[in-house]
């Protein structure tokens, strides 16, 4: 398009005469004044044109398709949905993209951290997703967030522009926002491959509110865009490989050196609600905010909370209660402390030590907590981990029915709360019909549809009880533990593929029965427990790249957390 050519010709704020251009455009120099007159109106006002110059009075963040950099192969697009989703695309389907990078001028659907929209005007952003594939799995990349925003603020800084970090990867000015990072993962071929995206407010944007543009900030006004993007290439890449060799300890004191909110006190909010406030003491190893509270020092991961200074906030803004949930499995008790449905502090422990539940009350237990439960252990068990506890809990039952979703067990009250709890905490993940899995002492298979209808399961010996029981009632079989092979040769993988298959089998026939009482709609599966891992591990592999396939811990607590959320 003529136009676009025509503003990524000017976009450097230089003086250009009309005859380059109009050669650039292969087009007569009298039709420029026409042409300009298609371009955008917060853009128009931008051009002065003298003795035969034409010349924007500030530089605006377009970049020629020619564009290249040193360290990265660079795609210059004009308009696409998100550059994200470019990139995400390109991996999921095994196209390399390590090391390259994708820009556009527009993008219909770019968005932010916690599903924000990206709003702009032509010329406002610099905005780029960079690939970036990592050894290490996507645990192990938690600080690649911080590293990415440590690595954009040097170059800014680097161009005279002083910006700060907002915990965990915004680039501020004071209270005001000049730009952002989401981070994106796909694990494949053992490899995680990462899409880090990138928004710079290049000119100050005219229709968002606390906002902060590098032209309004940087003391030298006529940088071009294609600088900067030089300056950010330049130094994610050479961060990006230091963190691949060392990690995120070395750039720690670094992080908080330019951390705007260092030593400060803040409010973290979920859904606009209070549910923390304290003093940041700064940044742990692993990314997490270190926040010293009433009740001590804790680490906040990055998840859907907004942090905001005590002059950001409003006066209807309250501190929400806290709740304490349980999951009481047959050998071990899991807990979760949780604030407007976010867990804050989970952990867990065996029944026959739980002095660290007791501990753990003493640091987040206060009078306003609600302790509510799942258990599927004996009467016994909860009558201990109560004896832990100075309120009292609230057990929880299977159900008929709760948050729209039809339970067709023929006797709820021996339904497993586990199973139940699990099923209502799927639809956190996924609102497809999906098969629920759930491996612990022992593994239960269950069946909920799209339209909200437990179906029940199946039930089998978890992996140690299936062991045990055929080494002590077969002879010759008392090995040590195996490995899963797809073909094994030794009694000892024998029996630890047979189980694994056994488990693998009884999903994948679940699956298929779902599958067609849904008439080929999708069906998702979700894992959940001690044997999870080890499950996802030995499915086929054309069966996981077929079907979304998830590992979420902690599954009957978010089952619990919508119950709590809905009454």
């Amino acid at each position: 398009m003529l136009v676009n050519k025509l503003l990524v010709a000017l976009a450097d704020g230089m003086p250009h005469h009309i005859t380059e251009l109009a050669q650039q455009l292969m087009c007569q120099p009298q039709q420029l004044n026409s042409l300009w007159q298609q371009v955008p109106p917060t853009l128009r006002p931008l051009l002065r044109q003298r003795d035969g110059f034409w010349q924007l009075t500030r530089p605006i963040a377009l970049l020629s398709d020619q564009y290249t950099h040193t360290d990265f192969t660079v795609e210059v697009l004009s308009e696409t949905t998100s550059t994200n989703t470019v990139l995400l695309d390109k991996a999921r389907s095994g196209c390399p993209i390590h090391r390259h990078v994708v820009l556009s001028h527009q993008q219909t659907q770019g968005r932010g951290r916690q599903g924000r929209k990206w709003q702009h005007d032509l010329g406002e952003c610099l905005m780029f997703s960079i690939g970036w594939t990592f050894s290490q799995t996507q645990a192990q990349l938690g600080t690649l967030a911080p590293i990415v925003a440590l690595a954009c603020q040097r170059a800014l800084s680097a161009l005279n522009c002083h910006v700060q970090i907002k915990w965990p990867n915004d680039l501020v000015i004071g209270l005001d926002k000049l730009g952002g990072i989401l981070i994106e993962t796909v694990r494949k071929n053992e490899q995680t491959h990462a899409i880090i995206g990138i928004g710079i407010n290049f000119m100050q944007p005219e229709k968002i509110d606390n906002a902060t543009s590098f032209q309004a900030a940087c003391t030298q006004k006529n940088t071009p865009a294609s600088l900067l993007l030089d300056k950010l290439l330049q130094e994610i890449h050479t961060l990006l490989i230091q963190f691949e060799q060392t990690g995120f300890a070395p750039f720690q004191a670094a992080y908080e050196a330019v951390h705007r909110d260092q030593k400060q006190y803040i409010y973290l909010l979920h859904d606009e609600q209070i549910i923390h406030y304290g003093r940041i003491l700064g940044i742990s190893e692993t990314g997490a905010l270190r926040l010293q509270t009433e009740q001590g020092e804790q680490e906040i991961i990055n998840g859907e909370v907004s942090l905001r200074r005590p002059e950001q906030l409003s006066g209807s803004l309250k501190l929400l209660p806290r709740y304490l949930l349980l999951d009481a499995g047959n050998s071990r008790l899991k807990w979760a402390w949780v604030e407007n449905g976010e867990i804050v502090h989970t952990t867990h422990a065996p029944y026959r030590d739980l002095s660290r539940l007791q501990q753990d009350w003493a640091e987040w237990g206060r009078p306003d907590v609600r302790i509510i439960g799942s258990a599927v252990c004996g009467i016994a068990k909860q009558d201990l981990v109560q004896s832990y506890l100075p309120h009292p809990i609230e057990w929880l039952t299977s159900m008929y029915h709760a948050l729209g979703v039809t339970n067709h067990y023929r006797n709820p009250r021996e339904h497993g709360t586990d199973r139940w709890f699990s099923a209502l905490g799927s639809r956190r993940f996924t609102q497809n019909a999906c098969v629920i899995v759930s491996c612990g002492t022992a593994v239960t298979i269950d069946a909920l549809t799209a339209d909200n209808h437990y179906l029940g399961g199946s039930i089998m010996p978890g992996f140690h009880l299936m062991r045990e029981s055929l080494l002590h009632r077969t002879a010759n079989l008392n090995r040590p533990e195996g490995q899963f092979y797809p073909f094994p040769t030794t009694t000892a993988n024998a029996i630890a593929t047979g189980m694994l298959d056994a488990v693998c089998g009884s999903i994948i026939l679940m699956h298929t029965r779902l599958k067609e009482r849904n008439h080929q709609q999708t069906v998702d599966i979700i894992l959940t427990g001690g044997g999870a891992a080890k499950i996802l591990g030995a499915l086929p592999p054309t069966f996981v790249l077929d079907n979304c396939v998830k590992i979420v811990d902690n599954l009957v607590i978010f089952g619990l957390i919508n119950w709590i959320e809905q009454k």
